[in-house]
């Protein structure tokens, strides 16, 4: 049986998400959205060499540069120095033992797509002379929902046992707010965003308005995500 192989930068992305995993408590917030994301990250890797993308270069590219924005709030949390306003509510909140592990895996979820997806497409495309029209581009990055869909449900799939354990009440508050999210719904808005980013690329200005717009607009929505219902089952 052949063994699948992973490139090389994408590989070096997973050993960090592990050496993270490997740091944290289990249950602190954040080791919750690490250990959704190492899911992805592995099941992206192994597609990137197996003729899943049209263009494995760029996915593999947009890979590292998109996780190295994660890595950055890890890291200004390590320094004791505030992350992203997108990443505040995770960080700030990532001892609430009230809140859980689903609702911090769909916040983490949603400062890494809803801002930081968009910055690092602009990114790639802007470092491989390309634009977020071309179609290979946009063409992968709607493959990527087919495995982000999957490694959601299943996710999500993890918990409902717990969740029919709540009182009808607790539960549809909780179920409320987590289906406030969608992955999918994400994605789509990251890439209109994508779109706006990209054509304000060059006026500085209205750059730095607009994002500073999302991160507000992003973090106000992880606060949302983060509010507590009642205690996860120990």
């Amino acid at each position: 049986m052949a063994i699948t192989q992973i490139p090389a930068a994408v590989e070096e992305v997973i050993r960090r998400m592990r050496a993270i995993k490997g740091e944290l408590d289990p249950r602190d917030g954040v080791a919750s959205f690490n250990n959704m994301y190492l899911r992805v990250t592995e099941l992206v890797g192994r597609q990137i060499t197996e003729g899943f993308f049209k263009d494995p270069e760029f996915v593999e590219r947009l890979d590292v540069i998109f996780a190295q924005l994660y890595f950055d709030a890890v890291d200004a949390a390590k320094r004791g120095k505030p992350p992203n306003p997108v990443w505040k509510p995770v960080f700030d909140s990532r001892s609430n033992r009230t809140v859980w592990p689903l609702q911090f895996a769909l916040a983490g979820m949603n400062a890494h797509i809803n801002h930081d997806l968009a910055v690092a497409v602009v990114e790639t495309c802007k470092e491989r002379a390309t634009t977020p029209d071309t179609k290979p581009v946009h063409a992968d990055y709607l493959k990527v929902n087919e495995l982000l869909a999957k490694v959601e449900a299943e996710i999500r799939a993890e918990y409902e046992p717990a969740l029919l354990e709540l009182s009808t009440r607790d539960a549809e508050a909780l179920k409320h707010i987590l289906s406030s999210f969608s992955i999918a719904r994400a994605r789509d808005a990251a890439w209109a965003t994508t779109q706006m980013l990209w054509m304000q690329r060059d006026n500085t200005l209205l750059l730095k308005l607009t994002k500073r717009s999302l991160e507000e607009t992003v973090s106000t929505a992880g606060r949302m995500l983060l509010t507590p219902v009642v205690p996860p089952p120990k």
